[in-house]
């Protein structure tokens, strides 16, 4: 028995006519009363019973039909699974990303790719870049959003977001510098900041956006102070409007109103540069359709 013959049968089945099913089947008529008799023949029992002028079901090929339509829906649904998922349309993704990700990129790619693969079930987890590549090797996440630059030959990555430093200093800080005074758009030559205690994250976390802080403020003529470091940004935000210190964090932080913290840009050309960049990073030899069904959106929304 083959597959064929259970369409066949249900074809005939329901159209009770094996001209019309013939025709819906695109095949000529003969072969399909062959088949259908081979299978009988097959089965031991009739499934029909004929005569010249109707076709009819027997009682024995009512219940084999009430079987064989379950058995076809299932395997439909079974090869529309495999379709979907040989497709990325179907599955699950592990996306690994930093904290700050939240504030510009992740939630644009997030919501476009649910409404564009609403079947893909989507795994978060906030890691450090460290953390995230050692997940990665390890096949526990298969997607980062990281802060580059990162030496891994057998990871591929994309920048998909670029944007600016911001100043930020607790909203009661009284500095000689006039600059601080002027409206949030008038930008701060960090010189006025030579003074003051900073608070930043450790440099093994992310060199490629703890690097450029510190060579922006010695092309100002001083090293920060550090006096405190912290994991995430939203911890470094809330020191700094404990009035701990002041900070360099990437413009989008932002987003994240904090009372007693203002933001303002950094003065000079130095500030206007897209100096905080989140890259993209996974396995190059990952063949996941769903992985890159994401990676292709990520890139397609990067700015």
């Amino acid at each position: 028995m083959e597959l064929r013959h259970l369409r066949y049968f249900r074809a005939v089945a329901t159209e009770l006519h094996f001209g019309r099913a013939a025709e819906k089947l695109h095949i000529s008529q003969p072969p399909l009363t062959k088949q259908i008799q081979d299978l009988e023949a097959e089965l031991g029992f009739d499934l029909f019973k004929r005569t010249k002028r109707s076709v009819v079901l027997t009682p024995a090929g009512q219940a084999f039909l009430s079987e064989v339509d379950r058995i076809l829906q299932q395997l439909d649904r079974a090869i529309d699974i495999g379709s979907k998922t040989s497709r990325g349309e179907l599955g699950q993704i592990s996306i690994g990303f930093v904290g700050s990700a939240t504030y510009n990129i992740l939630p644009t790619i997030l919501q476009q790719f649910r409404d564009r693969y609403p079947d893909v079930r989507i795994e978060l987890h906030e890691l450090t870049t460290d953390r995230q590549l050692i997940w990665l090797r390890e096949g526990r996440i298969d997607i980062g959003l990281i802060r580059p630059p990162i030496v891994e030959p057998s990871f591929a990555t994309q920048v998909i977001f670029q944007e600016s430093l911001v100043v930020a200093l607790p909203s009661d800080l009284h500095l000689a510098a006039a600059s601080l005074v002027e409206p949030p758009d008038v930008g701060i030559d960090l010189a006025v900041l030579a003074s003051e205690p900073f608070i930043l994250f450790p440099r093994e976390l992310a060199p490629g956006l703890y690097d450029p802080i510190i060579t922006i403020c010695q092309a100002a003529g001083f090293s920060p102070q550090v006096v405190q470091e912290c994991i995430q940004m939203q911890t470094i935000v809330s020191l700094v409007s404990a009035n701990m210190g002041v900070s360099i964090l990437p413009a989008s932080i932002q987003e994240a109103q904090r009372q007693g913290v203002v933001y303002r840009p950094i003065a000079g050309a130095v500030g206007a540069e897209k100096l905080a960049t989140i890259a993209i990073v996974w396995r190059q030899q990952d063949d996941s359709p769903t992985m890159h069904r994401f990676l292709e959106m990520a890139i397609e929304k990067s700015v």
